[in-house]
């Protein structure tokens, strides 16, 4: 049986939410338009300006929303991380929640694998949210409020083969989310991230084998791939005041063994 979609509850209104990476028809884009959806004033951000303006023109149309604000940035460059902070304060006024959705993969052996490789995954994917991090949280710290929200993944508890430069990405993006959140609870500041399994989208059809995404596909316990609406939904909760308890907290949104 397949999902049905969320109505919207206001989860977010009057808040402002910055996301990254979302263009396209990941879970970037996902949790952007649920963002808007719930009533957040929402600036999305992307390294790919054709597609990041179609991500924008289509938030608009299929939510009847106003147009969200856009910004090009490469994650793994500090100073265009840095103007990104400074176009969504220019932009919302300040950031209430930041969304860290950056990330890249591949599937290589060990024995095969390149340092360019290795550095190029745990650049985009880990370093990414240290960087943006490192940029939002003064803002936050300052008005002694605000939440980020991170992206990792079930493998970086899990292990599967070819995948261990991403892997060990996203195991660093949860401890790292454990340790900044303990630094910012004092400032009053949450930080958590969700651990999705799979989530069927193009980009993820485009780089994985068929048989790979019927055999992952195959142990969740609904016997399908959560569809990205579904691993936003949990990110609309972390970035919500109903997880005000919630902080250096891993959410795994799986439906198999964690």
């Amino acid at each position: 049986m397949l999902p049905v979609y969320p109505e919207p509850r206001n989860l977010l209104k009057g808040k402002t939410v910055v996301v990254t990476a979302a263009a396209g028809t990941g879970i970037g884009y996902a949790v952007a338009k649920r963002a808007v959806e719930e009533g957040a004033t929402v600036l999305i951000s992307d390294f790919h300006e054709r597609r990041l303006g179609e991500a924008a023109d289509r938030i608009a149309a299929e939510t009847g929303c106003a147009r969200p604000a856009s910004f090009v940035c490469d994650v793994t460059n500090q100073d265009q991380v840095d103007g990104l902070r400074d176009a969504a304060l220019a932009e919302l006024g300040s950031v209430d929640v930041l969304i860290n959705n950056a990330g890249l993969g591949g599937e290589v052996p060990v024995v095969d694998m390149t340092d360019d490789q290795w550095s190029r995954v745990l650049d985009v994917t880990l370093n990414s949210v240290f960087r943006m991090t490192r940029s939002f949280l003064p803002a936050m710290y300052a008005r002694k409020s605000g939440v980020i929200v991170n992206n990792a993944s079930v493998l970086g508890w899990r292990a599967q083969k070819g995948q261990a430069h991403y892997a060990a990405a996203k195991a660093g993006v949860m401890a790292f989310t454990r340790c900044s959140a303990v630094e910012a609870a004092e400032h009053g500041v949450r930080i958590n991230a969700v651990a999705p399994s799979i989530a069927m989208h193009a980009f993820l059809a485009k780089v994985t084998t068929d048989d790979l995404l019927a055999k992952l596909s195959a142990q969740e316990a609904f016997g399908r791939p959560a569809e990205v609406w579904e691993v936003a939904n949990v990110m609309i909760f972390l970035a919500s005041d109903l997880s005000s308890y919630m902080t250096g907290e891993i959410v795994s949104v799986s439906s198999q063994r964690a």
